[in-house]
């Protein structure tokens, strides 16, 4: 396996790279008969990786190994092909074998209808193969045994991708950080809600503030984005792609950030939330007393009970009118953007709609 070094952090190989080793075992299994124990294939870039490849029933496989990105999800399965001659045109075509997801929505990179394996995977396993049967017409069929199961715990039941996962990778590298694949979730996602005729988006920060969100504004369609600790890049690319509106609801614990200026509200980088609520108050004239308890108080939800007892509850509607201005920094004006603070029980704080 690709027992890489970097940072002192093993790096892994894709399922791309896992189903191009399968494809090119199965190939030379069609071929000359015999069952390879290891193949070699390569990236785009020219990059060798040392496969170990096993037999299963009529296909062959790779044990896909994650390195040490915890967060991999698909570490250890077993990524599976079977290849098949199917005429003399040269065509190469890709099915969804069992635990393998098919595209149903548009604006992502593969069309509605096809298997979900992305198109450098795809040149991957075609350049693979190729090295093994030339010229002759190919059906290629990659499955996961348990992929569908998987799937639920990824980006795709969002992505209109249904049963089972993707075949991804660009450099065929699974490199322990994950941000980056969730920044291109999140891109996707967006351009999936743009293709299907939205231009009016609810950004929400995870899977509670979005069954609210949409409780609150009666919404059933697609138009729901879970920015996760990213809303700085969501607004970036929403205004990129030419959504006009957007509305940001979110817990104080987050949105309170965002009315700071903070556009990645990972607890790492950022904090500034309740000198951002202490300042709306004393802008409102609120006593150094409340102020000071405001300050000292360990949640937002204790804050949030503190500034309701004072009778201050009008300043989670001031915040939210500087979060709808941070934003509208944030896009250049590009976007009409509302912001709406909702507590722990899915009750409206307060709001502020654009005019």
């Amino acid at each position: 396996m690709c027992h890489h070094q970097r940072d002192t952090l093993r790096t892994g190989i894709t399922t791309g790279t896992c189903a191009a080793g399968a494809s090119k075992a199965s190939a030379i299994h069609l071929v000359h008969g015999s069952s390879p124990e290891s193949v070699i294939v390569r990236n785009l870039e020219g990059r060798e990786f040392f496969l170990h490849t096993f037999r299963e029933g009529d296909c062959f496989g790779v044990v896909k190994y994650s390195g040490d990105d915890r967060a991999d999800i698909t570490d250890g399965v077993k990524v599976l092909s079977r290849v098949e001659v199917t005429g003399n045109d040269g065509t190469i075509e890709f099915t969804a074998g069992d635990g393998v997801g098919t595209v149903t929505l548009p604006g992502l990179k593969i069309p509605p209808g096809q298997p979900a394996i992305n198109p450098v995977p795809r040149e991957m396993i075609a350049r693979a193969v190729r090295e093994v049967i030339p010229r002759k017409s190919i059906r290629i069929t990659i499955s996961i045994p348990g992929g569908e199961e998987l799937a639920k715990r990824t980006f795709n039941p969002r992505l209109g991708i249904t049963g089972g996962l993707s075949i991804l990778g660009t450099t065929g590298i699974v490199k322990p950080m994950n941000e980056e694949a969730l920044l291109s979730s999140l891109s996707l996602e967006l351009s999936m809600i743009y293709s299907l005729g939205f231009r009016e988006l609810y950004i929400t920060f995870a899977g509670t503030g979005e069954k609210f969100t949409r409780r609150i504004f009666h919404l059933e369609g697609r138009n729901v984005i879970q920015c996760s600790n990213y809303p700085g890049h969501v607004l970036d690319e929403a205004a990129g792609l030419g959504f006009t509106h957007a509305t940001i609801c979110g817990h104080p614990g987050k949105l309170l950030k965002v009315s700071a200026g903070s556009f990645n509200t990972h607890s790492r980088t950022s904090g500034g939330g309740l000198e951002a609520l202490c300042t709306q108050l004393a802008i409102m004239g609120a006593s150094h007393e409340l102020i000071s308890r405001v300050y000292h108080s360990n949640t937002t939800g204790e804050a949030s009970g503190i500034i309701s007892s004072w009778g201050f509850s009008e300043v989670w509607d001031n915040t939210a009118r500087k979060v709808s201005e941070k934003c509208r920094e944030r896009t250049n004006d590009n976007m009409k953007i509302d912001a709406v603070f909702i507590d722990a029980e899915g009750q409206v704080l307060g709001a502020y709609y654009e005019p």
